[in-house]
C-alpha cells in the first residue's frame, strides 16, 4: 500500500515537472516570435521613415525659396496697376499738401513762446518805467505775441482806446498770418479723393470697353477696369486722409497761439491802465 503510494507520488510528480517544463519552453518560444516581429516591423517602420525622408528631401530640392514681398514693392506694384496716369496724380497732390502742412507745422512750432513769462517780464518793466526796455524784450522775442505787445508799447503815449484799436488791428494781421497756406491744404484734402472718384470712373468706363469689345460679359474681361477703379479710389481717400489729421493739427496749434494772443492783449492793456494811473 505505501509503495502503491510512493509510486502514485512519483507518478505525479514527473507529469507536473514535465507540464511545467513544456509550458516554459512554449512561453520562451511565444517571446522569442514576439521579439522577432517587433525586430520585423521596427525594420518596417525604419525603411519606412527613411523612405519619407528621402522623399521629403526630394521634394524640398524640387521646391524653389519664395522671396518675401516687401512694403515698399508691394506700394510700388499696386501703384504701376491703378494706372500710373491718376495715381501719378494723386501722389502729387499728397506730396504738396504735405509740404504746405511740414511748412505750417514748422512756422507755428517756432511761434510758440512761454507767454505767461513774457507778460510778467513786460509787466515788471513798465511798472517800473523802463518802457524801452520792455519794447527791447518784444523785438527780441519770436512769435505774434511779441508782436502785438511791441505794438501796443510803442503806443504806450496814446489813449486806450486807441491802443486797443492798434492791438486789435494788428492781432487780425498776425492771426492771418497764422492761417497762411491752409487755403491750399483744404484744397488738397478735396482733390484727393475727387482725383480717386475720377479714376473709378475711367476704370468702369474701360471696363464697358472692354465688354464691348469681346461682345461678352466675363470676370476676366471686367476685373482689369475694376481694379484700376478700386485702387486709385482707395489711394485717394488715405491721401485725403492723411492730409486731414495734418490739417486739425495745424487748426490746433493755430487755435493755441490765438488764445495765447487774446491772453496777452488783455494783459497788456491792464498793465497799460495800470501804469498811466500811477504817473
Amino acid at each position: 500500500m505505501k509503495n502503491l503510494i510512493a509510486k502514485t507520488a512519483i507518478i505525479s510528480f514527473l507529469v507536473f515537472f514535465q507540464s511545467n517544463l513544456l509550458l516554459a519552453q512554449n512561453a520562451t518560444d511565444s517571446s522569442a516570435a514576439m521579439n522577432a516581429a517587433a525586430i520585423d516591423s521596427m525594420d518596417i517602420s525604419n525603411i519606412e521613415d527613411s523612405l519619407a525622408l528621402d522623399e521629403l528631401a526630394d521634394l524640398d530640392s524640387e521646391l524653389e525659396p519664395i522671396e518675401s514681398t516687401g512694403f515698399h514693392k508691394g506700394l510700388k506694384t499696386k501703384f504701376i496697376e491703378g494706372n500710373a496716369g491718376f495715381m501719378s496724380l494723386v501722389a502729387l497732390i499728397l506730396v504738396l499738401g504735405l509740404a504746405f502742412c511740414i511748412e505750417r507745422i514748422i512756422y507755428l512750432t517756432l511761434s510758440e513762446i512761454n507767454a505767461k513769462k513774457l507778460m510778467a517780464d513786460i509787466e515788471a518793466l513798465i511798472m517800473d518805467g523802463n518802457i524801452e526796455g520792455a519794447k527791447d524784450i518784444c523785438r527780441e522775442t519770436r512769435g505774434p505775441v511779441a508782436s502785438i505787445c511791441y505794438q501796443g508799447l510803442v503806443r504806450i503815449d496814446e489813449s486806450i482806446d486807441d491802443i486797443e484799436r492798434s492791438i486789435t488791428s494788428y492781432g487780425s494781421v498776425q492771426s492771418a498770418n497764422l492761417e497762411k497756406g491752409c487755403s491750399w491744404i483744404t484744397l488738397f484734402i478735396a482733390m484727393a479723393p475727387s482725383l480717386g472718384f475720377l479714376g473709378t470712373v475711367i476704370g468702369m468706363v474701360m471696363a464697358f470697353e472692354q465688354i464691348q469689345m469681346a461682345g461678352d460679359i466675363s470676370p476676366t474681361i471686367v476685373a482689369a477696369g475694376m481694379k484700376v477703379a478700386l485702387i486709385t479710389t482707395i489711394f485717394g481717400i488715405i491721401s485725403a486722409l492723411v492730409l486731414q489729421i495734418f490739417y486739425n493739427y495745424i487748426l490746433s496749434k493755430i487755435e493755441h497761439l490765438t488764445s495765447q494772443m487774446e491772453e496777452s492783449a488783455i494783459s497788456l492793456l491792464d498793465t497799460i491802465m495800470k501804469y498811466k494811473l500811477t504817473r
